[in-house]
């Protein structure tokens, strides 16, 4: 198991790396100099030929992207353009938020969309069963920005019930947390659904049903067990996802996250927090992948044999 995590750490590397270097030659392209940025539009033409010589923006993108990959290596992501402070300052001041508001969202799709996936397979083709799936729908096709400021004017300024915008309290990040939980909540229903009802068409549950086992056993002890490998998956993806895609989210509900940071920098052209943010999501990405793989062997042992028997024979 050791070598095979080891494996996937190192196969981290080269993803990382093509991210880095595709966002790094993307945001070269695009107009605007940095140098011109930090000193303001007010500066002199020496003065930004003077930055641009001294932060080596004269050198080839090719130079410069090896430039920052050296540095980075050694923990050095470069100084923030509109800001001045190192990245990992920047982004180590706006985790906790991301992290809180990703944590509530999936709090919410695992308490509600489990259970309801679990019923609505229980109970196929009931009113349940139409109202689960209706509401998965509608969830999907609804805009997160959009729910949003629906909540927003809902629950803040006609019901004056929580606050819209901050992140002072945990009050602050319900709203939020529903807007940006609703589509993975969608997804938790209808998956945790179809993966209960392959599951329980299985010879297995209705030997378990013939000898007289009690539904709720069946469903919790023999079907729900088996169905788990597809709903970690899910809960894995969706949480790595919300810790850095929640962009729109942020903004819209002015909270001071990795999302609403990496949005400013795109604006500014702010080069180094881009690329410090999406490696950010790119490491959590994969991490989170990393540890759903290394779940799916304690839920289903089978897995683990395998990979055992796969470095053994390497």
């Amino acid at each position: 198991m050791l070598r095979y995590i080891g494996q996937r750490l190192l196969i981290m590397l080269p993803i990382i790396l093509g991210i880095s270097f595709i966002v790094f030659m993307i945001l070269d392209l695009t107009p605007g100099d940095p140098a011109r940025i930090i000193l303001g539009d007010s500066a002199t033409d020496e003065s930004v030929r003077v930055l641009r010589e001294e932060m080596g923006l004269n050198d080839h993108a090719i130079i410069r992207y090896f430039r920052y990959v050296k540095n980075a290596i050694t923990g050095d992501f470069g100084k923030s353009y509109r800001s001045g402070l190192p990245v990992l300052s920047e982004l180590k001041a706006r985790m906790p938020t991301s992290f809180k508001l990703a944590t509530g969202s999936m709090i919410m799709i695992i308490i509600i969309g489990i259970p309801v996936g679990i019923i609505s397979a229980a109970k196929q083709y009931s009113l349940l069963d139409t109202l689960s799936l209706t509401s998965a729908l509608l969830l999907t096709s609804m805009p997160n920005f959009w729910l949003g400021l629906m909540l927003m004017l809902f629950f803040s300024l006609k019901l004056d019930l929580l606050p819209a915008t901050g992140a002072y309290t945990w009050q602050h990040f319900i709203l939020p947390s529903i807007t940006l939980g609703a589509f993975g909540l969608a997804t938790m229903i209808r998956m945790t659904r179809s993966s209960m009802l392959e599951v329980i068409r299985q010879d297995y549950i209705r030997t378990a049903r013939s000898k007289g086992v009690g539904e709720f056993k069946v469903i919790t002890r023999h079907a729900l067990k088996n169905a788990l490998l597809p709903i970690i998956t899910i809960v894995g993806m969706n949480f790595a996802l919300m810790l850095g895609g929640g962009m729109i989210i942020e903004s819209t509900f002015a909270l001071p996250g990795i999302g609403s940071l990496a949005i400013q920098a795109i604006r500014t052209k702010d080069t180094p927090i881009v690329i410090g943010a999406i490696i950010f999501i790119a490491i959590a990405i994969s991490v989170m992948n990393l540890i759903v793989d290394i779940i799916y062997t304690f839920v289903d042992p089978r897995l683990k044999t395998i990979i055992t028997a796969e470095n053994v024979v390497k």
